[in-house]
């Protein structure tokens, strides 16, 4: 059994004050880690389908974006389940990196890009991701120890 969940960003910024600064290091070299054809023809697929419909084409960001990307996927395959756990780090560190808007897919269990993003049109949330006012996008698509493919793609706009 297959399932997708969707989670965009938040509309409103989150009331807390922080009194300390917040660190969102990560290691840009597990954006080698992904699968960047798998990506690639991803990302190829969601353009062809946003210039349907007079949107901008997003841009491949292959190092922020997609470290927090493969960060989650494989936080995800270590959990054995796809989540949106701990989106509010990935969204705020990428803010802290100029994004003003993030939203993200996740999924598990495709063999195809066409497959992963059919699934994600026909889906009212993911749709909504895909068709967003975003310009940029990281992701992280990994196989688990069983050739399963996890994928978690990020959305985002600066």
């Amino acid at each position: 059994m297959v399932l997708l969940i969707t989670m965009a960003s938040c509309s409103k910024e989150e009331d807390s004050v922080a009194t300390e600064e917040v660190n969102y290091s990560i290691d840009l070299n597990l954006a080698d880690e992904t699968d960047w054809v798998m990506a690639d023809e991803i990302l190829e697929l969601v353009n062809e389908h946003r210039e349907t419909l007079g949107l901008t084409h997003i841009r491949r960001d292959q190092t922020y974006a997609s470290a927090y990307a493969v960060e989650h996927t494989q936080y995800m395959i270590d959990k054995g389940t796809i989540s949106h756990d701990n989106f509010g780090v990935r969204s705020s560190a990428l803010k802290d990196r100029g994004a003003v808007i993030v939203g993200e897919n996740v999924a598990y269990g495709y063999d195809s890009a066409e497959k992963v993003v059919n699934a994600w049109l026909n889906s009212p949330g993911h749709r909504s991701v895909i068709e967003g006012l975003y310009t940029h996008s990281g992701f992280g698509i990994v196989k688990n120890a069983q050739g399963q493919t996890y994928f978690t793609q990020l959305f985002y706009k600066k």
